[in-house]
């Protein structure tokens, strides 16, 4: 049996654990070398340098130069209550084997991902480095259409991208009464950037719930009960996953922030006799 086998493979799946979405969020760092390679030939530049140079452009490093150090993994039942979590090869997050789990995760379990901003990031991301490493994805790339392929949710939130969503999952998460981003500088160290993505897909699975209530999948009742299960769940795993303790200390720290808009100020302009 493989690593991946041994860190996602369940040994025996109990019944109602049935996992029907992954929710993911990944991170990634540049790849200086192939920086080197292909922007700067034939200069002989260290791959130091070339992430200098690009950094000194003040322009994004596209995501063909990325390599993930991070991708997080929480599995969902149909009923959509969170069974459980991963920060795949934890704790040495060596980028070939978080892409050999990650597909082979994809493959095992069968169910739709469900992403922020994924299709433009997460999913190229990971698609392009099992082609640097020759690993197999080919039922994911079977199941890509709409009923069965993946789920954006910043996507499905902005029309397909007809408007920017300011704030991004961090504004969606405290409008809906969860933490949000709990790191105002950029994570330092592998381990750091995997407890940021490790709170950015709690996040996403918050946000996923919220959306299938729109959807009338689930009832807000439905919801409530979700997330206090999750967040039970989550209390439980904090000597595992340490930062779980911030994630939850930041939500006990706001409890005026809710999943209700009762306090909302009012529209300008708008009142009782408002059309």
């Amino acid at each position: 049996m493989t690593l991946a086998e041994t860190n996602l493979r369940p040994t025996v799946p109990e019944a109602g654990t049935r996992t029907a979405f992954l929710v993911i969020a990944g991170a990634s760092v540049p790849d200086g070398k192939l920086l080197a390679s292909v922007r700067h030939p034939g200069e002989d530049l260290a791959p130091e340098d070339a992430l200098r140079r690009a950094q000194e452009a003040n322009e994004p490093i596209p995501v063909s130069f990325q390599a993930p150090v991070a991708v997080c993994v929480l599995r969902v039942a149909p009923d959509f209550t969170l069974l459980n979590f991963k920060c795949l090869d934890a704790p040495h997050f060596r980028p070939r084997e978080i892409v050999n789990q990650f597909w082979f995760g994809v493959t095992h379990y069968n169910a739709r991902l469900v992403t922020f901003n994924g299709r433009a990031f997460d999913l190229p991301l990971l698609e392009l480095a099992a082609f640097r490493y020759g690993i197999q994805a080919r039922d994911y790339y079977l199941a890509r259409d709409r009923y069965r392929g993946p789920i954006d949710l910043s996507d499905w939130l902005t029309n397909s991208g007809a408007y920017k969503l300011a704030g991004g999952l961090d504004v969606l998460a405290k409008l809906i009464g969860t933490p949000g981003r709990l790191f105002s500088v950029p994570a330092g160290g592998i381990a750091e950037i995997n407890d940021r993505c490790l709170c950015d897909a709690l996040d996403t699975y918050f946000v996923f719930l919220r959306t299938r209530v729109m959807t009338g999948d689930i009832t807000s009742d439905q919801e409530a009960a979700l997330v206090a299960g999750a967040k039970a769940l989550l209390s439980t795993k904090v000597a595992e996953a340490p930062v779980l303790g911030a994630y939850l200390a930041a939500w006990a720290a706001a409890p005026g922030r809710g999943p209700t808009v009762g306090g909302a100020p009012e529209p300008a302009g708008t009142g009782a006799g408002a059309p």
